[in-house]
């Protein structure tokens, strides 16, 4: 014997009815500490900054490197 039950209810009802935790509040803390993180982390990059982080070389030799790139850029 076969026996189905369909039970048609929320997340948070389901939880409740289980005795779980709310964990929304705790969810959206987190949620907002991420965001102010990323907000500082956004704030503070200066591509200037990231450039001369990723390429530590002169600006001559930057040139160089981009002249070499987009005379090999249109070549198959």
């Amino acid at each position: 014997m076969k026996v189905t039950i369909n039970i048609d209810c929320s997340p948070e009802e389901a939880r409740a009815f289980l005795g779980l935790p709310d964990v929304a509040p705790l969810q959206e803390a987190a949620m907002r500490e991420m965001k102010a993180h990323l907000d500082a982390a956004a704030k503070s990059m200066n591509p200037e900054t990231v450039m001369k982080t990723l390429f530590p070389m002169s600006p001559e030799k930057l040139a160089d490197m981009q002249k070499a790139f987009w005379a090999n850029f249109g070549k198959s």
